[in-house]
């Protein structure tokens, strides 16, 4: 960029938020009537009021908050040499928000006083197992953020199914959980105003063990810097800024990725530079989008909590930083070794375990006085209750893990699921599309909206990778990417409050309790089509892992095959995400769970995966129906629990 354009890029931001913020204001009082300092309520009319302590406080929260993330981003990015390093995609802000929304339900007098240091503790833990994941590969870019991502998820699946067993906190958190700048006095801002100051400090005397970070760690420790003192130092300034903010706002994102971006476009190398430049570009961006939020909810009639929108740029931002990231080969790629073979006797046994657990399933329950088993007339009165809620979570995990085969055979990569590459994310998005333009949207549309969402991203996702000919390790953070955005347009829609936030907050718990036989029979005809495609296509499953110049020598039609792949994942994904959100993890397990069993070849793979995902979310239901008794947990959230951990656990072996 050249200089007279990157000088004028920031000037434009600050009109425009300048004149944003103007106009605001002005819409209350005239420049005239504005009250003078110091302010004093018992002198002031309503209109004063609001303005002084309401209108005002919230421009200063937006810059001092966006500053604090800035900063936090700038030294995260600089410490770990990551482009794409941010509270938001480190898990830091995940963490601190778990921990906000647990002391909320549970130790609400915990909060009193002590907010900051009940976020500061979530984010310091979070923070702290992506750091000792990332420690084992020397930190590398790509494990990093998908660790901080991974752990990003499981955080917010907790906050998630916490937040909706408990119905009187369930809006107001959800409006602090998207990052709500409103304001009703002036004691957020000083409390912002003073970490950031003492943040700055401390960032200046760190910018010298920043810079020779930069040279690498053989050439920072030869200059005598103490690289396991250092790094934990910048890493708790930068977790305590982000914690403060947490505490103060709730859940700002990618505010901490945009600022040190927009600073290096502007032609900033030097570490100094970037920490003094970098707070300076978050305070602007974050203050510009929360114009742009006043300026939409005064002309729609909605209002948006300014993290939600800023979240929106996340996506598209990371797409594009990810070419810029060095990244190292996978240490496992995907197997294509046929050396151990699992029996036909296993899978009659898988077989075996889901038809004994499906009939677990439909006679134990949990009532006021304990657990019993159901016999004679009651087992029958509640059967035509249970078995389709059961037929219907069995066929979402068989869909699930049938489309996690498909993708990881597809992508070369044994991290690859529906969740993780965002296919889920975009059935969410075709599902609030469905619950948007149609009145009482019914299973077809909710199928058909949802479907076109989910092969969409696939297809977004596969042509970006393509066309940057991304490594299979990058594609998971294009997945991610794809899925930050889809979740951003989420939040936001959740925000606003009305019918279709119900139920898209429904859609993201999973719940198999409304049910009707009618869908139950519509997904396990699904499932067998599925496996049908699936096993079909098993000589392309099993060229596709050995690269594309051998497929191409093999005569395979690599597009058409990709393009049906694509297809059958999507639908597949789709119709389970519609029972069990788009959080469940099944589509990873299943498929690693069936390799350590043995399955190898494509249609043994494709065949365990599906009975392993049926017998996961089988168990899932069970587990969400009496786990908790009387109260039922989202079923999705359930599998998630025990689906995210695993997932931090397979990235940490490899």
């Amino acid at each position: 960029m050249t200089k007279p354009i990157a000088l004028s890029v920031p000037l434009l931001a600050f009109a425009a938020s300048t004149g944003l913020f103007f106009w605001v204001a002005l819409s209350y009082l005239p420049l005239t009537d504005w009250p003078s300092l110091p302010f004093d309520p018992r002198q002031m009319t309503i209109q004063q009021v609001i303005l002084a302590y309401a209108v005002l406080p919230r421009a200063a929260v937006a810059v001092l908050a966006g500053a604090a993330l800035g900063l936090a981003g700038a030294l995260l990015q600089r410490l770990l040499r990551n482009p794409i390093a941010d509270p938001s995609t480190l898990g830091v802000s995940s963490g601190a928000q778990l921990a906000i929304v647990t002391a909320t339900l549970f130790f609400p007098s915990v909060l009193d006083g002590y907010r900051a240091l009940v976020a500061l503790l979530g984010a310091a833990a979070a923070t702290a197992i992506v750091f000792l994941l990332g420690r084992r590969r020397d930190f590398e870019p790509v494990t990093m953020v998908v660790s901080g991502m991974l752990v990003g998820i499981t955080c917010s699946a907790l906050s998630a199914a916490m937040t909706l067993s408990q119905g009187e906190y369930l809006m107001s958190l959800v409006t602090w959980n998207g990052g709500s700048l409103s304001q009703q006095d002036w004691s957020t801002a000083g409390m912002l105003g003073i970490q950031l100051v003492l943040g700055l400090a401390a960032a200046i005397l760190l910018a010298r063990p920043l810079t020779l970070l930069g040279l690498g760690d053989t050439g920072a420790r030869s200059l005598g810097i103490s690289l396991t003192s250092m790094r934990i130092a910048i890493a708790s300034l930068a977790v305590a800024l982000s914690a403060g903010v947490a505490a103060a706002v709730g859940l700002v994102s990618f505010i901490g990725l945009a600022a040190p971006a927009f600073v290096r476009l502007l032609g900033i190398r030097t570490a100094r530079g970037i920490l003094l430049l970098s707070p300076l570009a978050g305070g602007l961006l974050l203050w510009l989008c929360d114009g742009l939020v006043q300026l939409l909810a005064s002309s729609a009639g909605e209002t948006f909590p300014t993290g939600s929108i800023t979240a929106l740029i996340g996506g598209p931002l990371l797409l594009w930083l990810l070419p810029q990231v060095r990244s190292a080969e996978l240490p496992q790629p995907l197997a294509t070794s046929f050396v151990r073979r699992a029996s036909a006797l296993r899978a009659i046994l898988l077989l075996a375990l889901l038809l004994l657990l499906a009939a677990a399933a439909l006679v134990i329950t949990r009532l006021p006085g304990g657990w019993m088993l159901l016999r004679g007339e009651l087992f029958w009165e509640l059967l035509p209750a249970r078995w389709p809620r059961l037929v219907a979570s069995a066929a979402a995990g068989g869909l699930l893990a049938i489309a996690g085969a498909i993708l990881q055979r597809l992508t070369v990569n044994p991290m690859a699921s529906p969740e993780v590459l965002g296919v889920s994310g975009g059935a969410g998005i075709g599902f609030a599309v469905a619950v948007s333009i149609f009145a009482n949207p019914g299973s077809p549309e909710l199928f058909l909206c949802a479907g076109s969402g989910a092969i969409l991203v696939l297809l977004v996702v596969s042509l970006f990778a393509n066309r940057r000919d991304l490594p299979p390790e990058r594609l998971l953070l294009a997945g991610i990417s794809i899925s930050a955005f889809s979740s951003a347009i989420l939040s936001a829609l959740l925000a606003v409050g009305d019918q279709r936030s119900w139920l898209i907050l429904a859609w993201l718990g999973g719940s198999a309790a409304a049910t009707t036989p009618g869908t139950a029979l519509f997904l396990a005809a699904l499932i067998v089509a599925a496996l049908i495609a699936g096993l079909a296509s098993t000589r392309w499953l099993t060229i596709l892992p050995l690269g594309t110049a051998t497929s191409h020598a093999l005569g395979m039609p690599l597009a058409n095959v990709r393009a049906l792949m694509v297809i059958t994942a999507g639908l597949a994904t789709a119709a389970a995400s519609l029972l069990v959100g788009p959080l469940s993890f099944v589509g990873l397990m299943a498929p690693h769970i069936a390799e350590r069993a043995g399955f190898e070849r494509a249609a043994g793979r494709l065949l365990a995966s599906g009975l392993i995902g049926a017998i996961l979310m089988v168990v899932a239901d069970l587990g969400a129906r009496t786990v908790t008794f009387p109260y039922e947990l989202p079923l999705g959230l359930f599998a998630a629990f025990a689906g995210a951990p695993y997932l931090i656990w397979t990235l940490g072996r490899r």
